[in-house]
Order: C-alpha cells, then structure tokens, then sequence
C-alpha cells in the first residue's frame, strides 16, 4: 500500500471526519489518497483559518481536530495556532509536509527544522522517517492530543516517505482510556473541609468544560446546594438559570462577584487552569481553596491550594455529591445575597438607545435575539470582557472565548467550525473590526462551504482593549487607530450579506432576520467604548 493511503486508513481509524488545510507540493500524494477517503477535506483561505477551525472541532468534540499545511511558510503559519490549542487545551493534529529526506536536489528551499519549531508549542512533535511506522505514530499522537490535558501534536509527513510502498501493515485498535481516581484520602479531607465552611464557594474553570463532566457537575451543584461562579472559559458547564449562580469572573479582582469571592471562606476550585487570567487572587492567610482537578495545581504567587484532589474529576466530583449528599451550607444564603447587586450592575444599561450602540445593549440584544442552543465565538478584544460578564450562558459550549492565549484572528474561523458541526443551530461570529481582518479572507470558505453564519463585527476604528490600556496608564494617544473597508460592501464581494446598524433599536430585529434568511451575513455594529472608562475600574471601585 501506498504509504499516503495508509496513512488516510490510519486517520479514519481515529474517526476523522474532516480535515482543514492549505495544501502545497509536498503533500500532493496525501491530498490524492484523501480523494477516495470518507474524510471531508476543507480547503480554506490561509493555514491559520484551517487550525482554528481544526482546534475548534476538538474543543466541541473531545475528538482531534486535524489540520494540514506544507513546509516552510505553510508550517510557520501554523504556529499561533499550536499555542492556542496548547494553551486552551484544545485536541488538535497538525500535519506537515517535508521535502524528501533521503534524497532531495533542491538544496535548502524552503526548509527549515519544523519538528523542533513546533516542540514547544506541542505535546509531542515528530518526523516519520519510514511508512511502516505511521500506523503506529498516528495511534499516539491522537492518544497524546485527547488525553487530559489535551493540546496540540505535530506529525511532519516527507514527501518521500509518503510516497513508499508499504509491504506489512496492520492499523491499532482505538480504546477509551480510563483516568485513575482521586485517593480516598483526599476526598474525605475535602468532605470535613466543607462541611466546616461556613461559607463555601464552588469556581467551575475551564478544564471542567468536558461533555462527560457536564452532568456530574450540575448534580454536584444541585445536591450540595453550594453557590458557584465560573471562569470564562468555565461559562455554561452548569446553566446560569441554576438560582446558586453567582456570575462569570471576567476580571481577576475589584468586580462585584469578588465581594462574595472575599466573603467565602472556602473555595472549590474545579477544573481551574492556571493558563486563564486568575478568577480571584489567593493571599496569605486568606480563603483557603481545595484544588480539584486531573492533574496537580501550577503554584504561583496568586494560587496555592491548600489541598489537591488529582484524578478523575467526574469520579471526584461524584464522590464528593455522594458524602455530603444535600448539606446546604449554613451561610450560602448570605453568599446568594450579593446575586441581586451583581445583577443590577449587569443588567443596568441594557436598553440604553445610544448609538454608537454601548457594549450592554449589544450583549443584551444579542442574548435577546438567539436561542438558547445559539453558540457565540468570540474573537479577542474588550467586547470579549463585557460578553464574558454580560452574557447569560445556559448550556455548555455556547460560548466559545480563548482566555488562554486569547489571539486575535480566531473568532471568525472557530464560528465557522460550530456551523460546519451544527448546521441547524445558530451560530454567531462576535468580532472587533481589528481581529476580523486578521483572518476575513475565511468569509469565501464560508460562502462556499454555505454555512449559516452571521459575523458580528463590534467597530471602533482601533485597537480598542490596548486604547483603553494606553489611556488608563497615562499615555498619549498614539499609534492605535486605523481606517476600515465599507464591511456592507465587503460581504458582498464575497457573496454573503452585508448590514450596517444605525440605530439601538433596530439591531435585535436585525439579528432574527439576519437568521431567518440563512446564508452568511455581515452585521457592522458601531460602539461606544466610553463605558470601558466608566466602569473598569472607577464604578466597580465605587460599588
């Protein structure tokens, strides 16, 4: 067999569904295997586009994510994205071709060592030097990429080696890997922990946002009775219509959830990953926190555990509902009495009719016009903070922000992998005007892969987050600032649907129409950033 097909074989062994990429000259035999296979290939736009939609698929699924691009430039353009994947704990393969490694007439075109670029932006980063052996390196590195804690693999494939005939093969079989469970030990000390708090605190983080933990997590919440907030990458593991939900920390400290962060006298950290910004910071003879996670706490100045419960979490969490069964704390109540004030904080601008539109009446009728199985992608930017603050999550993984290495270029293609995976559902792109010309070329994969998308571009003309950064740290402002294509205009140069909000009132309604129509669409929204200057931090101080 041709080693190019053996490798296709290997891949729909591991149950790929699609692969997105830019292809190049090198991986001209994979892309002919890939013509007879069941595996969907996605040409998109720049190599960029294809991993974050690949990175996307694996943080949905649970399943890798394959993504496919040459050598040299093809391969340095897939760097970001390995640090996103890696940093969000998203699945995700990358494969790479090579010039022939035994016997290339075409110097050092092109080539540079793409295996050790990407080793420390991966799990694992490899060369397969002979056919025989991509059975085998196929196997281990979708193992290594879904096993806790996921991330990004590299497999560099030479156009040589795909090329061989392979005499001997057999593929391995895929088997679900158990994770070992918490020590008994440590459970019961969480259990007297708990029981002796006066006022525990439950924080969701983002390595608890996994499809198996969905359940175990809402029972623990339900049975125990304990308040809880989450990350922002936490959002939506347990709905927020749950009446113990506190809110989204999007910010480190100073917001009004941190005053019942202060109040708590214990915190239950489950699934928290250090790569977020912090939730709240840990001091000295503070709140004391239990870690609850698959693997053990990343110590720094602001996070040190008092006790850690590694292992499986569903197992953990499960034991733990199960030993304290409907022990309702004796002060959550006090805690659940700062939900009013977090509240009317959130919610208090929600129908202000300015135009530029304010960032609340955007989040709210964003809310307002989808359902309740509407997913957001967010790119990164300061709407990112207000969406993260503002907006009500009820079912997991319907918002999907990067609070990890939180890149620009993202929101775009992510989106387009949810439509790609729920046609029938609603699937909003929410993007700055600066990150969603990082990667806007993805609008023609959209069109023609006819997806049903609407991209929310939030404009400002700016680079506003570090705007906003610049102001408050004194400086002059400079060097920020920029001109915009006309976006109506823009979309339909790609075929899609173009609008432009002009008023408050009228933007809601243009969101449902927008998604009764189908198709691709462009919503350029103007905002007003002034409330970043309101709000972050002089009105959180006051309040």
């Amino acid at each position: 067999m041709k080693a190019s097909n053996l490798f296709v074989k290997a891949l729909e062994n591991e149950g790929v569904e699609y692969i997105f990429g830019v292809p190049g000259e090198e991986n001209l035999d994979l892309l002919d295997s890939l013509r007879a296979s069941s595996i969907q290939f996605i040409l998109t736009r720049h190599e960029q586009g294809a991993a974050f939609m690949a990175a996307t698929y694996g943080r949905l699924t649970g399943k890798a994510g394959v993504c496919l691009a040459t050598l040299g430039p093809g391969a340095t353009n897939l760097v970001t994205c390995a640090a996103y994947a890696q940093l969000g704990a998203f699945p995700m393969l990358m494969i790479t071709g090579q010039k022939p490694i035994h016997s290339s007439k075409q110097g050092r075109f092109q080539i540079i060592d793409v295996v050790r670029m990407m080793e420390p932006l991966t799990k694992s980063s490899k060369q397969i030097v002979n056919g025989s052996m991509i059975p085998s390196m196929v196997r281990d590195a979708f193992r290594l990429a879904e096993e806790e804690r996921p991330g990004a693999v590299h497999l560099e494939l030479p156009e040589d080696v795909a090329a061989e005939k392979i005499k001997d093969w057999h593929l391995f079989p895929v088997h679900e890997m158990r994770r070992p469970d918490a020590d008994k030990k440590s459970i019961k000390t969480a259990v007297e922990m708990i029981k002796n708090a006066k006022n525990p605190l439950v924080l969701i983080g983002a390595g608890a946002n996994r499809k198996k933990l969905f359940r175990p997590m809402q029972d623990f919440i339900n049975k125990t009775c304990i308040p809880f907030f989450n990350t922002q990458m936490g959002k939506g593991v347990v709905s927020c219509k749950n009446p113990l939900f506190l809110g989204t920390a999007a910010l480190s400290d100073g917001d009004v959830l941190h005053r019942a962060v202060k109040m708590a006298d214990l915190i239950i950290n489950i699934g928290h990953d250090v790569v977020e910004k912090p939730p709240f910071f840990m001091h000295k003879g503070g709140t004391q926190v239990i870690h609850i996670n698959f693997n053990s706490a990343q110590v720094d100045e602001v996070y040190f555990p008092q006790l850690e419960i590694i292992g499986d979490i569903q197992t953990t969490v499960d034991r733990l509902a199960q030993a304290l069964d409907s022990m309702l704390p004796n002060c959550s109540l006090e805690l659940l009495n700062f939900k009013a004030d977090i509240k009317k904080v959130i919610h208090e601008k929600d129908n202000d009719d300015a135009y530029p539109m304010l960032p609340q009446r955007i989040v709210a009728d964003v809310r307002r016009a989808l359902n309740e199985d509407a997913i957001i992608a967010l790119d990164n930017g300061m709407y990112k903070i207000w969406f993260a603050r503002h907006y009500h999550t009820y079912m997991p993984n319907t918002v999907l922000l990067d609070n990890a290495l939180a890149t620009m270029g993202a929101g775009l293609p992510s989106a387009m992998a949810c439509a790609l995976l729920y046609p029938q559902r609603q699937v909003m792109a929410i993007c700055g005007d600066g990150g969603f010309m990082m990667n806007s070329q993805e609008m023609e994969t959209a069109v023609r892969l006819k997806l049903n998308l609407v991209v929310l571009i939030v404009t400002d003309s700016a680079y506003g987050m570090i705007r906003w950064k610049q102001e408050g740290n004194g400086f002059e402002d400079f060097g920020l600032t920029y001109n915009n294509p006309d976006f109506v205009k823009y979309a339909h140069s790609y075929g899609a649907q173009g609008h432009k909000v002009q008023s408050a009132d009228e933007f809601k309604s243009l969101i449902e129409s927008c998604f009764s129509q189908g198709g691709v669409h462009i919503i350029d929204t103007p905002i007003d950033y002034h409330e970043n200057e309101k709000l972050f931090p002089n009105q959180l101080k006051e309040i």
